[in-house]
């Protein structure tokens, strides 16, 4: 879905673990860039390349990843991006996450035993056991991708117009928002969701350090929103700045 000149919001729907599971990267495009935010699931590559060549941009284009953090459904697909291009891809996450995406951490949400037999009971019932162990493998050993550069809070990128990288811990140590400046497109990664049509804080059940999360987004109205695109949830429109001050309020 074009959401103006030179941003794209991907949509991404599969069965993951026995449900249907939509989630929403963001493609940059320029002359000289096309950057992905974000890359889906493990083993969703072929449906990203899909969805990107459907928003009229060659795949083969890609030269440039950020990851918002370190979560699996985001960092799934980097390897896999990685070690498929026969060209360098760059790839950009803040300090905080870089050891983790990278493997030299376990994820932090997946550090101790329990976190992960925990994961695993919320499964469906159903599931056949093959699956269950599967996932439980991917969980303990992620797919590992690695980090060109580091950004950080209140940098600039010189791409697609001009990216503001905006810190916003809690839903993990070192997750980022970023700010589109010609389109003032805020992409939330994780921060915010969308339910019901309706723009909410970050979901307390995965979130790392809930008040931290929430006192984050106080940071997001520095800056003027006419859209967001929640990684899970996609587009709001009308009244940005308005709701996430509603939502930083009501957390109060």
């Amino acid at each position: 879905m074009k959401i103006a000149d030179g941003i794209e919001m991907l949509s991404i729907s599969a069965m993951v673990l026995g449900r249907v599971n939509t989630i929403y990267p963001t493609l940059l495009y320029d002359n000289e860039t096309v950057l992905l935010v974000d890359t889906g699931f493990p083993g969703q590559l072929p449906l990203l390349r899909e969805a990107i060549e459907k928003a009229g941009i060659p795949y083969t284009k890609l030269n440039k990843v950020i990851i918002t953090h370190q979560d699996i459904d985001h960092i799934g697909n980097l390897a896999a991006i990685q070690n498929e291009s026969p060209y360098q891809i760059e790839v950009f996450s803040s300090e905080q996450e870089k050891p983790f995406i990278q493997g030299e951490k376990r994820l932090v949400k997946m550090m101790k035993p329990e976190a992960i037999e925990k994961a695993v009971e919320s499964l469906p019932k159903d599931l056949p056991e093959e699956m269950r162990k599967a996932f439980k493998y991917t969980l303990e050993n992620p797919p590992k991708g690695t980090i060109d550069r580091v950004v950080e809070d209140g940098q600039i990128l010189p791409y697609c117009g001009g990216i503001t990288v905006i810190l916003t811990p809690g839903h993990t140590p070192g997750h980022v928002c970023l700010y589109h400046q010609p389109s003032k497109t805020l992409i939330a990664g994780d921060a915010m969701n969308l339910i019901d049509g309706q723009l909410t804080g970050p979901n307390p059940q995965y979130t790392n350090n809930v008040n931290e999360a929430f006192e984050s987004l106080k940071k997001l109205n520095m800056f003027d929103i006419e859209r967001v695109i929640s990684y899970h949830g996609g587009l709001f429109q009308g009244n940005v700045n308005q709701s996430i001050e509603e939502i930083t309020k009501n957390n109060i």
